[in-house]
């Protein structure tokens, strides 16, 4: 499968600041990109600093002015993840910042009592897609799980939260991941969760909005706090626009109940 991304930002820094961007690809040796950050049409220097499983961070520091990122990648194939460690078996069955798995965990319980394995990977994923309505602008920054249960509404992110604080309160590793998802609408980055179940991590996606086999892994971690797209230290900066493609050569059918792995 071919696929292809694209990123296009504009913002405005207020004074000098560290700019932190999760835009490309975990998966380098499949890819070939271009990366430019320019401050008042001017190119400025970034450098890359890697996170746990693959994550690639771009760092670069700006004054006052408009700042202008693009990015584009061109993909064939995918690298598969490394299998789940000991460490990762602690991060990502604890509670984390959006992910209140302590809280739901009677919730859980009683909903799923006595299912395992792919048996309650479905259950969950298909009990968050019907629980939750897709509304775009409809969640707030701060937002996590809890939120989710009880508005049951939504983006891409609510969903997922939700999800994996059911299946770590259900003792099942989980965490987020950030994508560029071809056949996604209306098109962004998307978040999905991952398991571990059967020996390796899949792809669970209770939006149903995209086909997991085309998905593009951003960046990892226990829930949106470690997959932001942007951080910014120092001087205020002011969203102005982002735009973001992905493309594939072939759309498939995704049978939600099979195990996908997203690679790396």
């Amino acid at each position: 499968m071919k696929r292809s991304a694209s990123a296009n930002i504009v913002m405005h820094s207020k004074g000098e600041a560290q700019l932190i961007f999760s835009l490309a690809v975990a998966d380098k040796a499949h890819a070939e990109e271009r990366l430019s950050v320019r401050l008042n049409e001017e190119e400025i220097a970034c450098r890359e600093v890697f996170d746990q499983h693959g994550t690639r961070l771009h760092v670069v520091e700006v004054g006052i002015g408009r700042v202008h990122v693009t990015y584009d990648v061109d993909v064939v194939g995918h690298t598969e993840l490394e299998q789940c460690d000991e460490i990762d078996q602690i991060r990502y069955l604890r509670q984390s910042r959006y992910c209140e798995s302590d809280q739901l965990g009677p919730t859980a319980r009683d909903r799923f009592e006595g299912l395992s394995g792919l048996v309650l990977l479905n259950a969950v994923r298909d009990w968050v897609h019907q629980q939750l309505h897709y509304v775009p602008g409809s969640s707030r920054s701060a937002d996590g799980a809890i939120q989710a249960y009880i508005a049951r509404q939504g983006v891409c992110r609510d969903f997922a939260h939700l999800a994996i604080a059911l299946l770590r309160s259900l003792d099942v590793p989980a965490r987020l991941a950030s994508t560029y998802a071809p056949g996604l609408s209306p098109m962004d980055f998307h978040a999905v969760a991952e398991a571990f179940i059967d020996g390796r991590w899949v792809v669970v996606d209770p939006t149903g909005r995209a086909p997991r086999q085309t998905m593009m892994r951003i960046a990892t971690g226990r829930d949106a706090a470690d997959i932001a797209w942007l951080t910014a230290i120092g001087a205020p900066v002011t969203f102005g626009s982002l735009a973001v493609t992905a493309e594939a050569d072939v759309i498939p059918a995704d049978d939600h109940r099979e195990l996908v792995t997203l690679g790396q």
